[in-house]
C-alpha cells in the first residue's frame, strides 16, 4: 500500500476521450504536497505511515504546537496535516514531494472529503421518503415523515432514527474512481465523474483499497 496524497478541488469540466465521448472529469491541484514524518513498527506507534502536509497558510493562523513542529522539523508551515498507512516498502523520508505525477491514467482511486453542506433538510430530501398522501385527510404535513414510535413499549424513539436534521458537511470516500489524465507539469489530475467538497475544498486521495488497476 502507497501513501496518498492532499489535493485540492478545483472544479469540473468536460474532456473528449479517444473515441469522441464526452467525459464529465473534476479537476484536481496538487501543490507542495510534502512528507513531513515516517513511523515505523519498531518506534512506539507501532504501525507503518507517512504523515504528509500541504497548502499555504499564514504561521500566525497556526497553533502554538504545530508551529513547533514545523519548526523543529526545519519545514515551512502548512495548512493541512494527513496521515497514511502504508506498507514498510513504501516508507518516504521527510522532506519527499508528492506531485500529481504519483497516480497514473486509468489507474483506480479513493478520494474522501468533506460534502457540501445543506443545512437543515426534511425526510425527503434528506433521506428520499415519499411523504404523506397528497389528499384523503391530509392536512398541510404532506412533506413531513410520519410517525417516529411505536406504542407504549418501547415508548421511545430510537437512536439513529431517520428524520430531518442536518444534512451535508460530512465525510464521504468515493471508492474505485478513475484516473482520465494527468498533468504533471501544471500539477492537475483529471477524475471521471464527481467527487465530494465543494470549489476550492480539501480532498485525499489514495489508490483504491477494493480494486486494482
Amino acid at each position: 500500500m502507497r501513501t496518498g496524497l492532499i489535493a485540492e478541488k478545483i472544479g469540473m469540466t468536460q474532456v473528449f476521450a479517444a473515441d469522441g465521448t464526452l467525459v464529465p472529469v473534476t479537476v484536481l491541484r496538487v501543490e507542495e504536497c510534502i512528507v513531513i514524518g515516517k513511523k515505523t513498527e519498531d518506534s512506539a506507534d507501532g504501525y507503518t505511515a507517512v504523515q504528509l502536509a500541504a497548502g499555504k497558510v499564514k504561521p500566525k493562523n497556526l497553533t502554538k504546537p504545530v508551529r513547533g513542529m514545523f519548526s523543529k522539523k526545519e519545514i515551512e508551515p502548512r495548512a493541512y496535516i494527513k496521515e497514511f498507512r502504508v506498507d514498510a516498502e513504501h516508507l518516504l523520508e521527510p522532506g519527499t514531494e508528492i506531485t500529481a505525477a504519483h497516480f497514473v491514467a486509468g489507474q483506480f482511486i479513493d478520494v474522501t472529503g468533506i460534502s457540501v453542506g445543506k443545512g437543515f433538510a426534511g425526510a425527503m430530501k434528506r433521506h428520499n421518503f415519499g411523504g404523506l398522501r397528497a389528499s384523503h385527510g391530509v392536512s398541510a404535513s404532506h412533506r413531513s415523515h410520519g410517525s417516529t414510535g411505536n406504542r407504549q413499549d418501547p415508548g421511545k424513539v430510537f437512536k439513529n432514527k431517520k428524520m430531518a436534521g442536518h444534512m451535508g458537511a460530512r465525510k464521504v470516500t468515493k471508492l474505485n474512481l478513475t484516473v482520465h489524465s494527468i498533468d504533471a507539469e501544471r500539477g492537475l489530475i483529471l477524475v471521471k465523474g464527481s467527487l465530494p467538497g465543494s470549489r476550492g475544498g480539501i480532498v485525499y486521495v489514495r489508490d483504491a483499497i477494493k480494486r486494482s488497476a
